[in-house]
C-alpha cells in the first residue's frame, strides 16, 4: 500500500492539472502591486516627497480599480463590434469613455506616445 503522502501528492497534483469537464485550468493574468511604479512616479515628480504604506495601499487600490474599469470598457467595446480582440484604439475609446474630461485626454496622449515607442522598438528588432 502506497505511503498517505504519496497517494495525497498524486491526486492534489491529477486535481490541479484537470478543470471542468476535464479540460485544463487556465492561468488567470497577473493583477500584482503598482507600487513600485507609484513610487517611481512619485520620485519622478516631487523627489523629496514620501509616501506611508497606508497610502500606498490606497494608492494601489485606486489603480487596480482603475485598471478594472478600462479592461471591462475595452471589453464591452469589443463586444458590440463583434470582435475578439482588443486593440490599442479599444481601450483609448474606454479610457476616454470612463476617465474624467483632462484625465481622459492625458492618458489618450501617453498612451499613444507609448504605442508609438512599443511599434517601434518591435519594427526595429
Amino acid at each position: 500500500m502506497p505511503s498517505r503522502s504519496s497517494r495525497h501528492g498524486s491526486e492534489r497534483h491529477t486535481r490541479r492539472e484537470s478543470g471542468r469537464n476535464g479540460e485544463r485550468n487556465r492561468r488567470r493574468g497577473r493583477r500584482g502591486p503598482y507600487s513600485v511604479y507609484i513610487y517611481r512616479v512619485l520620485k519622478e515628480m516631487y523627489p523629496d516627497a514620501w509616501i506611508s504604506s497606508k497610502a500606498m495601499s490606497i494608492m494601489n487600490s485606486f489603480v487596480n480599480d482603475i485598471v478594472e474599469r478600462l479592461a471591462v470598457e475595452s471589453a464591452r467595446l469589443v463586444r458590440y463590434n463583434n470582435r475578439t480582440t482588443i486593440t490599442p484604439r479599444d481601450i483609448n475609446s474606454a479610457a476616454r469613455l470612463t476617465l474624467p474630461g483632462e484625465v481622459a485626454t492625458q492618458a489618450v496622449t501617453h498612451s499613444r506616445v507609448a504605442v508609438a515607442k512599443h511599434t517601434a522598438l518591435k519594427h526595429s528588432k
